[in-house]
């Protein structure tokens, strides 16, 4: 039976490709999907994306016994949200891994704090979309 691990992006991600692209890069996030689902067949990958807090909380219980790995990328709500890190205690995912896509600590310092780290087996900052491959891997050891 395949594994299903989720990647839950949060505000802005939906831009990708547009949005910055000198700090963010050109491909947009469905694109990039679609890549890794073709790479890894053999993974049930589930991509989800909101630029609103609550829904990204719902997500989160909505997985509560189906994801056995979350790749996430909180974007702002990172450095803000209390709710979306209280979400992941409470429903206890197997394993959680916090991606950047840019490198968060080179930026401003409001950026340096994350709520979302302290909940999570680890972090990856600063490597563009390949982090979320980078975090799926760990996942799938």
């Amino acid at each position: 039976m395949a594994k299903t691990i989720y990647i839950l992006n949060g505000p802005n991600l939906n831009l990708l490709g547009k949005r910055e692209p000198g700090l963010y890069g050109h491909q947009s996030m469905a694109d990039y999907i679609e890549t890794l689902r073709a790479k890894y067949p053999q993974i049930n990958l589930i991509e989800q994306q909101s630029n609103m807090e609550g829904e990204l909380v719902n997500f989160i219980q909505a997985m509560a016994g189906k994801a056995e790995g979350l790749i996430i990328n909180a974007g702002a709500y990172t450095h803000t949200s209390i709710a979306i890190a209280d979400a992941l205690r409470a429903v206890q995912l197997p394993r959680v891994i916090e991606v950047h896509i840019s490198n968060v600590y080179a930026r401003e310092d409001y950026r340096k704090q994350s709520y979302v780290a302290a909940v999570c087996e680890g972090s990856i900052s600063g490597l563009g979309l390949m982090g979320y491959e980078l975090a799926l891997m760990a996942l799938l050891k």
